[in-house]
């Protein structure tokens, strides 16, 4: 909860337009739904550019994937990819398939160390986790990062366009407000001033 309020605070009070800003939570919420671990702010910061939308904003919004969605978007993603591909493959549980990128991860890592150490390449778990993981998740994800891309960007442009319409009417009633005080002071001093003057002298 923390970190949502964190998060809308932010976006509320970034320096843009608020159809940039939405632009750029939209570009966050949609590079979320893709297997791309590790790459998310990039990818978030390159839509947000194509699209002229604000970066940061862009940024904040991949918060949208964190630990309690990840398991649904992961799970919904493979599954409908598997749908689309029409593999006919049951969901595959949130556990197996962090260890499944954990374990690629691997296999890539060991993969490079040997091309200084001379031992033998092995692609094997990699193919298998290309075809059964990533692509059905890449392909999966596409559908339900636009829908929630836009679900987002629709939600969050009323949103932050009152509230930067809130804001300005608060600096313009603070900034009367001085002028009206530093007015009354001004005229204070004036009375004060003319209230302390010696009498003429009547020659």
């Amino acid at each position: 909860m923390r970190a949502g309020q964190y998060v809308l605070h932010r976006l509320t009070r970034l320096p843009d337009p608020p159809h940039r800003i939405a632009r750029g939570i939209f570009a966050g919420v949609f590079i979320s739904f893709t297997p791309l671990f590790g790459f998310h702010f990039f990818g978030a910061m390159f839509i947000a550019l194509l699209m002229r939308g604000n970066v940061i904003a862009a940024l904040l919004g991949t918060f949208f994937g964190n630990p309690l969605t990840f398991p649904l978007i992961a799970v919904g993603s493979v599954q409908l990819g598997h749908i689309i591909l029409g593999t006919g493959v049951d969901a595959v549980p949130a556990t197996q398939i962090l260890s499944a990128f954990a374990s690629a991860g691997g296999e890539v890592w060991s993969n490079f160390f040997t091309l200084f150490t001379g031992g033998d390449v092995e692609w094997g778990l990699l193919k298998h986790f290309y075809f059964g993981l990533f692509k059905p998740y890449l392909i999966g994800g596409i559908g339900p990062g636009l829908l929630s891309g836009l679900l987002c960007y629709y939600l969050s442009l009323p949103i932050i366009s009152a509230y930067q319409k809130l804001r300005q009417k608060r600096r313009r009633d603070r900034a009367e407000r001085t002028r009206s005080a530093a007015g009354q002071r001004l005229r204070a001093a004036r009375s004060a001033k003319q209230v302390n003057l010696p009498n003429a002298d009547p020659k």
